[in-house]
């Protein structure tokens, strides 16, 4: 364990100096080498290409697998998943946008019979040239040669080719000029001012959805594609014609917005306030993201000033800055965790906290987010550029307890499953970032919780957490969205932190260590924006009630927000009730041991920043003579799932010694000791 040492009073002008260093290199690896900054080009690496340009569409696997399969023939899935890296990652984004023409690209298609240009028109306020991706898309049967300043590039037959080019350039395509005007409109300045009296989530768009954008601030994308950006009482220069200004912050607010024209030439002031839906501080709860990268690779730098505004702009009162890696050895952030660690970030204050924690990596057992060290620990990742798969994750577990952390399992799983599906599903395709080694960690006592909101899939996950705690294991709802402060434009990761969100409930004021302690004690629920509240006997989460068989119990659910469309009340048997939102309640006679648990669901929404809205509490535990709930069916569930997790290692895991596997293996043999004596 580690002492807390003084806190800082203010976030700094200047950056500490290994911090500020490590920032420029930052800096450096993104001029040299782009969006991935140099890392190792495995799939996910190559795909970051394609992020900024295909926001808002939904087929890039199912493009990824089809022109993986047109090149391999018969190939299973897992033998196409290994061709992904093959793939020309220009072409893959002709073939999703499918004819379709985003804000931030225009597309010069070359046909047999000539050449078109492809653009929504991007209104300029100034001589300088608009910065843009040009598409170029070729049917032609021949190679075809694009210059652009000058500059060669290669478009093979029927090929695709992404190329930077300004509204300035020239651009010659197999030696006939392209005209660039489609690509911009002229129009007069004005000025917006805008005011809501604390720090807000603005956002300023016109014509085709054009996002407008302080001089300072990045140009962010969220997962509706909507521009957006962080501040109270900013200016920001615009076009003098029609546009919308909304305002929100965070999901206990709602959104408000005003369409307006700007006047030429002056400053038009915009004051305009989001309503509160509700007030989770004011009921003793907190809510934090426990997965927040600042710097992952990107198009941009993250910065903890543009963290910091993100943070106080959603009203987060939680934010966990991960340190971690990619696909290489190098650890992002990892000077920040050595400056900052077991100390609140300089822009923490009595209702926003900040800290700089860990994201420990491996990409077959699961990756884990660590929130409340006091020190680095001695490894970040394991089994990346062909290292070993060693030790488990269960060695982490244990240093970063060691290091005052609380932990859980992040973004734990992709595909769909149900609840009577078998743990194989969840165990399938390979090294996917999925975390199978938790049903071992959690048997052993040495995780605090489970991601269950999350940016893959929150249901599939939830089935997985309710088989857990059906099988006795008592572990946490948390929430980590995996958002990246050096990402302005990629689906869910440039989404701001906290839109999804642990609340957990503390007994006094909003300290790291009191916020650790909930989380451990299970006071929780996470959400994508509802408010979600349980009562068992005016007993919340976390709570355990000491039953005799035969006594009742009533339920009693209740929720705030309108992206709700239905809510449940479960046990370990399944759906006890389920109704409309607002309350729900119901009665339950005791029997066996069980759980109960909340859930609110509801269809996409623009408060819901994933592909709907979802809210899930950890349970309010009833013991009954004495004894935990651990049903068979859910124990049995968990050791078919270790049996499929040692087959995985034994076929895919990378080991240098056979000791290493047998760590492996002894690691699955205690978790089945201890399933084993909850079935007696």
């Amino acid at each position: 364990m580690c002492d807390d040492p003084a806190l800082p009073d203010a976030l700094p002008d200047a950056l500490p100096d290994d911090v500020a260093r490590a920032l420029e290199s930052y800096r450096a690896l993104l001029a040299e080498h782009g969006v991935t900054w140099g890392e190792d080009p495995v799939f996910c690496v190559r795909s970051m290409s394609t992020d900024a340009y295909l926001m808002g569409t939904t087929t890039f696997w199912e493009v990824c697998y089809g022109m993986a399969l047109a090149r391999h023939p018969g190939a299973s899935p897992s033998e196409l998943r290994e061709r992904l890296t093959e793939l020309d990652m220009d072409e893959v984004v002709r073939n999703v946008l499918a004819g379709r023409v985003p804000d931030n690209l225009a597309a010069l298609r070359l046909t047999a019979e000539g050449l078109t240009l492809e653009a929504r028109a991007q209104a300029v306020l100034d001589a300088e040239p608009l910065r843009t991706t040009l598409l170029v898309d070729s049917t032609r049967d021949r190679p075809v040669t694009v210059l652009v300043d000058g500059h060669a590039h290669e478009v093979g037959p029927h090929g695709a080719r992404l190329i930077k080019i300004t509204s300035g350039s020239e651009v010659i395509a197999g030696g006939e000029r392209v005209d660039l005007a489609p690509l911009t409109r002229p129009t007069v300045a004005a000025r917006l001012r805008l005011r809501a009296g604390f720090p807000c989530k603005w956002s300023v768009y016109g014509e085709h959805g054009q996002g407008w954008y302080p001089e300072d601030a990045p140009a962010r994308r969220d997962y509706h594609v909507r521009p957006y950006f962080h501040g109270d009482d900013v200016v920001l220069d615009v076009p003098a014609e029609p546009l919308t200004v909304r305002v929100s912050r965070g999901m206990e607010y709602g959104s408000a917005e005003v369409e307006l024209t700007p006047v030429p030439g002056a400053e038009t002031l915009v004051e305009l306030a989001p309503e509160r839906l509700y007030d989770a501080a004011a009921r003793g709860w907190y809510g934090g993201d426990m997965h927040v990268h600042l710097n992952w690779a990107g198009d941009m730098v993250g910065t903890p000033r543009l963290a910091a505004a993100m943070q106080h702009g959603e009203d987060l009162h939680v934010l966990n800055l991960v340190a971690g890696n990619v696909s290489s050895d190098r650890v992002y952030d990892a000077e920040a965790l050595s400056h900052w660690a077991g100390r609140d970030l300089p822009w923490s204050d009595t209702t926003h906290l900040a800290r700089i924690g860990v994201e420990y990596r491996n990409d077959l057992l699961g990756h884990l987010y660590a929130f409340g060290v006091c020190a680095p620990p001695s490894r970040f990742h394991t089994g990346f550029l062909g290292a070993a798969d060693w030790p488990p994750n269960s060695v982490a577990c244990r240093e970063l307890r060691g290091l005052g952390a609380i932990m859980g399992y992040s973004h734990p799983f992709h595909a769909p499953v149900s609840d009577d599906a078998a743990p194989g599903k969840a165990l399938a395709w390979g090294r996917n970032c999925s975390s199978r080694e938790i049903v071992a960690d959690a048997a052993l006592g040495l995780v605090d919780s489970l991601d269950v909101l999350n940016h893959s899939s929150i249901t599939a996950t939830a089935v997985v957490y309710r088989h857990l705690i059906g099988a006795g294991n008592r572990i946490a709802v948390t929430a980590g969205t995996d958002a990246m402060v050096s990402f302005a434009r990629r689906g869910n990761q440039s989404n701001p932190p906290g839109w999804a969100r642990v609340y957990a409930h503390l007994e006094g004021p909003l300290t790291a260590e009191a916020f650790a302690e909930a989380i451990r004690r299970g006071r929780t629920f996470g959400t994508t924006g509802p408010w979600l509240e349980l009562s068992v006997d005016g007993h919340g989460p976390g709570a355990t009630l000491d039953l005799s068989p035969g006594d009742r119990v009533t339920v009693t659910v209740r929720s705030v927000g309108p992206e709700v469309e239905r809510l449940e009340i479960r046990t370990a048997d399944g759906v006890l009730a389920a109704g409309p939102p607002a309350e729900l309640a119901a009665e339950l006679v005791v029997g066996d041991p069980t759980y109960v648990v909340a859930v609110a669901a509801g269809g996409p929404h623009e408060r819901a920043f994933t592909t709907g809205a979802y809210a899930h509490t950890s349970p309010v535990y009833l013991d009954v003579g004495g004894r935990h709930v651990a049903r068979e069916r859910d124990v049995r569930w968990c050791l078919e799932w270790l049996d499929g997790m040692e087959a995985l290692l034994g076929e895919q895991g990378v080991f240098d010694t056979a000791g290493q596997l047998g760590d492996h293996l002894e690691l699955i043999d205690q978790a089945r000791k201890v399933y084993r004596t909850r079935l007696a």
